[in-house]
């Protein structure tokens, strides 16, 4: 049994390497790594003073932190074990110094080569080609050398012989190294199999950029099952792989598709700021600033901006990034996410979730019906089917009498009565038990914004919706905006909001006001409804969240 110590962590000075010695002077930069070098060890954790931010001292690792570390620790024994086992094999592999060829030469005879991307093997069969990309897989035996080639377009196979897969720099190829080979592209013959039904019988290859091996390889620093906070820590390498790289190509798709049915719809895309000094959705998210002396904050919402473009550019949308500072770890929360809004005027509620549920059902329509994005959402959620029209349209006091009949509480463990709010939990259940879309529509006032349009035939329920979806709930929310100056300054009144920095948004009621509605959509949470991920930080390219800003 190893022996029992004390080790030092500061995430700032330590470092994870052998040259630390997880002392107080010397410390580790994780728990994860103290844990890997001694499983015993009791840990101390780097604390600033938050009274007095120039001193620290070190505490205990919390109950909570110390789980998480050793889930890290097995993580990096597994990496340290799986190196080993590479490192036996590449010994087992004939030496370098034994190999016939020292450097590879091409055969000045043969046709020119074209070169080409991945998506374009299909029009090159049969031809001579240069492909250049980054080594997804790799297998060298001897008088044998397979290579996966992966260029961000598609992933090719390419065969290796003869002298090329016995030279010296074919025995040193390492995962992820850049490569440019040359080629012929051939269909793959019966019963074999390979990316696109091809494979390219290289003739000639140069390495660009050799990837290290040993304790530095790739597949060392990412493994699958790893923490995921230390994936997240690398996460410009995991988004080499296919589930991330699959899920970023279905959102440039869907970016693409929602714009497209914008465009039919007649509605103009706008650029709102991101740095303001007015709120949507509460003090208590905002992210504030210093702005040039004066406080400002990033944009919790566009639609403020969005609804003063109405006069002159008629109805509008944006694709923004909005901020919230909630400290909320929750698989549904980021800081920072991709908000889809847009706002439209002369129209009436039913209209407004007429054109919702039309945008939605569209836009999935045509990405299922991409090229890329389709087979790519087969592979990640095979059941994945599209929602079909029209939504169920469901009131809010109806769903409080269904949740009450089939004897799902609230919070707080009781029958669920007017003005409580519908949690993630109970919602999630309701939606997945009829399983179908529902428009949720009419919640009361006193739940929702002060700036949504009360119902004329119950001033009690506003012209509010929200959109859930089977499997994975809350998808849109949106409403009627407040159109009365009187009605809305009484709300800010009532919210304790001062009206005057918002005198170009009270404007828009003052200089011809109008019946108007709108809506924002959530990207990251919509790709995790179609790409069938857990959490909506695998749909965002970096995610943003509590205690996470880098890299």
């Amino acid at each position: 049994m190893s022996e029992s110590k004390t080790f030092y962590v500061n995430e700032k000075s330590g470092v994870d390497t052998s040259e630390a010695t997880g002392s107080e002077s010397h410390p580790f930069a994780t728990p994860s790594y103290a844990l890997f070098v001694n499983q015993d060890a009791k840990i101390l954790v780097y604390k600033e003073i938050e009274e007095k931010p120039e001193q620290f001292e070190y505490q205990e690792i919390s109950a909570s932190a110390l789980k998480k570390a050793k889930k890290g620790a097995e993580s990096l024994k597994k990496k340290a074990e799986k190196q080993q086992k590479l490192k036996e094999e590449k010994d087992n592999l004939p030496k370098v110094s034994e190999l016939s060829l020292s450097s590879i030469e091409e055969d000045s005879s043969l046709p020119k080569a074209n070169k080409i991307k991945l998506n374009k093997i299909q029009e090159n069969i049969d031809k001579r080609v240069i492909v250049n990309g980054w080594i997804h897989r790799l297998r060298v035996q001897k008088g044998l050398a397979f290579i996966t080639l992966r260029d961000g377009y598609g992933f090719l196979q390419c065969i290796l012989t003869g002298d090329l897969a016995k030279a010296k720099e074919t025995q040193e190829l390492t995962i992820e190294s850049t490569v440019s080979i040359k080629g012929t592209i051939l269909k793959l013959p019966e019963g074999k199999s390979a990316p696109g039904g091809v494979e390219l019988k290289a003739d000639y290859y140069e390495i660009i950029g050799l990837a290290p091996s040993g304790e530095n390889s790739f597949t060392n620093k990412i493994q699958e099952g790893a923490d995921p906070s230390l994936l997240l820590d690398q996460r410009h390498l995991t988004l080499r792989g296919e589930t991330l790289s699959a899920v970023m190509k279905v959102r440039s798709v869907f970016l693409g598709a929602i714009r497209k049915v914008y465009k039919e719809e007649g509605l103009l895309e706008v650029t709102p700021p991101c740095m303001v000094q007015t709120q949507v959705e509460g003090g208590s998210t905002l992210f504030k600033m210093d702005y040039y002396g004066e406080e400002a904050y990033l944009t919790q919402s566009s639609q403020l901006y969005l609804e003063t473009c109405l006069p002159s550019l008629g109805d509008v949308y944006c694709v923004q990034e909005s901020f919230r500072a909630e400290k909320s770890h929750t698989r549904r929360h980021l800081s920072e996410y991709t908000h889809i809004e847009a706002e439209l005027a002369f129209l009436t509620f039913d209209e407004l979730l007429t054109h919702i549920e039309t945008l939605i059902s569209k836009t999935i329509q045509y990405v299922v019906e991409d090229p890329v994005a389709g087979p790519l959402i087969k592979q990640l959620n095979p059941n994945f089917q599209p929602p079909k029209l029209p939504f169920q349209r469901m009131e809010y006091i109806h769903a409080l009498d269904w949740l009450n009949e089939h004897g799902i509480l609230n919070d707080e463990g009781e029958p669920f009565k007017f003005g409580d709010d519908i949690a993630e939990a109970q919602e999630r259940k309701m939606v997945d038990t009829i399983n179908k879309p529902i428009l949720l529509i009419r919640f009361p006032g006193e739940i929702k914004s002060f700036y949504m349009q009360k119902c004329k035939d119950d001033p009690r329920v506003t012209e509010s919706v929200d959109v859930l979806m089977p499997n994975v709930g809350e998808i849109t929310g949106g409403s009627m905006r407040s159109y009365d100056l009187d009605e809305l300054l009484q709300g800010f009144k009532s919210h304790k909001i001062d009206p005057a920095p918002y005198y170009w948004f009270l404007d828009q009621r003052t200089y011809g006001t109008t019946p108007h509605g709108g809506y924002g959509l959530g990207t990251e949470r919509i790709l995790a409804w179609l790409c069938d991920r857990f959490t909506v930080r695998d749909c965002s390219l970096y995610p943003r969240f509590t205690g996470r800003c880098k890299p």
